[in-house]
């Protein structure tokens, strides 16, 4: 395994810890990785992410061994269907892209004992940045749609009504039905 950093948000380690704790053992064979990624993890919050670092829910295109280019969605593994789309990080592979930066590759041992290389060309789509840019728009929406808080008029005491008695000897008192 290469000694590059990886960068994962407490989402994505949350998720790597609970495999490494899974008390099923369900994770044996990818806990060297799962624990590498763990030691190796620069970790911030999912709204501090850079564009072109892979997460959870990313749809990112790599190569392995310098093979034909492939793009998949990293997930969970809980989603299964359409068949081709996702590449889990329950698998060496998934788990090797995650938290790697556009160029980067990892090194590492895949469950049959074989040495792969894993290369990350590109993020196509970040759930962060997403959110970023959908945040970004609805605060510039809201903006637009504000009402001034101010309202400036000029020579606006020209414009004052004078108030004028209903009767000449009337006092300027509307009574109890101004209330």
């Amino acid at each position: 395994m290469s000694d590059d950093h990886f960068i994962l948000t407490t989402k994505d380690l949350s998720i790597l810890e609970a495999m490494a704790d899974d008390p099923r053992g369900r994770y044996q064979l990818l806990l060297p990785l799962i624990r590498h990624k763990i030691a190796k993890a620069v970790v911030i919050f999912r709204e501090d992410l850079q564009d072109g670092i892979a997460s959870i829910n990313s749809r990112v295109s790599f190569r392995v061994n310098g093979s034909a280019r492939d793009t998949r969605v990293l997930s969970t593994g809980q989603v299964t269907a359409p068949i081709g789309m996702f590449l889990p990080i329950t698998t060496t592979r998934g788990l090797a892209l995650l938290g790697l930066t556009e160029g980067q590759d990892m090194v590492f041992t895949d469950t049959s004992g074989l040495e792969d290389r894993i290369f990350l060309e590109r993020v196509e789509y970040q759930p962060e940045a997403s959110l970023r840019e959908r945040r970004a728009l609805n605060q510039a929406t809201n903006t637009l749609r504000q009402k001034p808080l101010l309202r400036i008029v000029s020579d606006g005491m020209g414009q004052a009504r004078l108030k004028v008695p209903a009767t000449p000897d009337a006092t300027d008192d509307p009574g109890p039905s101004a209330a």
